[in-house]
């Protein structure tokens, strides 16, 4: 497996495999064509049915500025490897050719050209969560030494920026209030839900602080605004909400919260290099499932669970979100996604709790529970894989403004 800060990228909404992948990729091939009159882009699949409301073109423009660039959307063609497709050509004065590149945007932020589909950065020793297990337990090593040992010391420094920039997304999210932008009218509901918590006891905090926790990172996200992958952009809310709850209940350390955030990053990491943490290539439950199983471990963690009710509250988190489709209203990460970081949330926090009520033996693993996902992920008809031709995307129709 690569590196968790491979998983754990910072930048801005509303999408990882939309925004942040096209832009970096943008970004890169500028520095190959400094001096390029302008290029054209061509978007397939996933990437160019829903680019659109994830801002894609925008992201591209930006990272190219101040060069023109052409944009081509082909949402009926897949290329082989993977939904969100992309090809970049240099262009010169007269039009030609110069330079392509094609390249695949799989997730997450992470993105990967066409001749290096195969090439990784392996750091982990072990690629199954069951083969680690049995490696901590012989060795009497909780999750986060094992991520300690394989990723160096310095992995505690990217995870305290990591924290830092999580936090700063809650903070900003309960304060702003109006609309998101995209058309949908979708007014935010952190702030208003946040403040309501001083009217309720003590015994609804969870009802009300988890949710607007979530909401804050979400609806942060949708508005364009800087968060953690987590590990993608439309699932930003649920791993933060988390943490921040559970420092509203208990006393947390630093350290504690940076050894947390290490043992979702391994989970995360687990969902990611077995099967998919891309919508567009397994549904919705490669997203906000693997957020829920990742913030279900890091409650574990903090509540001073077990290396195998760590597990159990993982396979949890991803078992109750199979088959779970991705199909954003207008292509927008808004709905479904920002009410679902919520209820994952929730879900996690149910997960942690149960999980730490056993002693961590259940009969399936979650090892299974990823392959099983990665299989549903493929057996969904496309419509259902973030194309925003299906599901809610055509139940819930809008006018979008001029302009927009």
């Amino acid at each position: 497996m690569e590196s968790i800060r491979e998983l754990f990228r910072i930048g801005h909404g509303p999408s990882s495999s939309h925004t942040i992948g096209p832009g970096n990729a943008a970004i890169e091939y500028k520095l190959a064509f400094p001096e390029v009159h302008s290029f054209r882009v061509t978007l397939f699949g996933s990437l160019a049915a829903t680019g659109r409301g994830h801002l894609t073109d925008k992201a591209i423009q930006d990272s190219l500025s101040p060069a023109k660039v052409e944009f081509i959307w082909k949402p009926e063609i897949n290329l082989p490897f993977h939904p969100n497709g992309f090809l970049f050509e240099a262009l010169s004065e007269t039009m030609e050719v110069v330079g392509s590149n094609t390249g695949y945007s799989i997730g997450g932020g992470t993105v990967v050209s066409e001749g290096s589909i195969n090439k990784k950065t392996c750091i982990y020793p072990h690629g199954k969560l069951s083969i680690i297990l049995k490696h901590c337990t012989k060795n009497g090593l909780s999750f986060w030494e094992y991520v300690e040992l394989c990723e160096g010391k310095d992995i505690w420094d990217f995870l305290s920026s990591t924290r830092n920039t999580m936090h700063s997304a809650i903070e900003r999210g309960l304060e702003a209030e109006g609309v998101l932008p995209g058309g949908l009218g979708i007014a935010r509901k952190a702030s208003l839900l946040f403040r309501k918590m001083n009217l309720i006891g003590e015994n609804f905090s969870q009802t009300g602080l988890l949710p607007a926790y979530a909401l804050a990172v979400a609806e942060e996200n949708a508005s364009g605004g800087i968060t953690v992958t987590a590990p993608t952009c439309g699932s930003s809310g649920v791993l933060p909400a988390v943490i921040r709850y559970i420092q509203d209940q208990i006393s947390c350390s630093e350290p504690q919260i940076l050894k947390a955030l290490a043992t979702a990053g391994l989970i995360g990491n687990l969902i990611k290099h077995n099967a998919s943490i891309s919508g567009a290539e397994v549904g919705c439950q490669g997203e906000i499932g693997s957020a829920c199983a990742m913030a279900a471990a890091a409650a574990v963690q903090l509540l001073g669970g077990t290396i195998r009710q760590i597990e159990y509250a993982a396979e949890m988190g991803l078992e109750h979100h199979l088959g779970l489709t991705c199909d954003p209203v207008g292509g927008l990460v808004q709905i479904p996604c920002i009410e679902r970081n919520a209820f994952a949330a929730t879900r996690a926090m149910d997960c942690a709790r149960y999980a730490l009520f056993s002693d961590g033996s259940h009969r399936v693993s979650f090892d299974e529970v990823v392959n099983v996902m990665k299989q549903t992920g493929h057996d969904l008809p496309s419509l259902y894989r973030e194309t925003a031709r299906g599901g809610l995307a055509t139940a819930y129709r809008y006018q979008q403004p001029v302009g927009e």
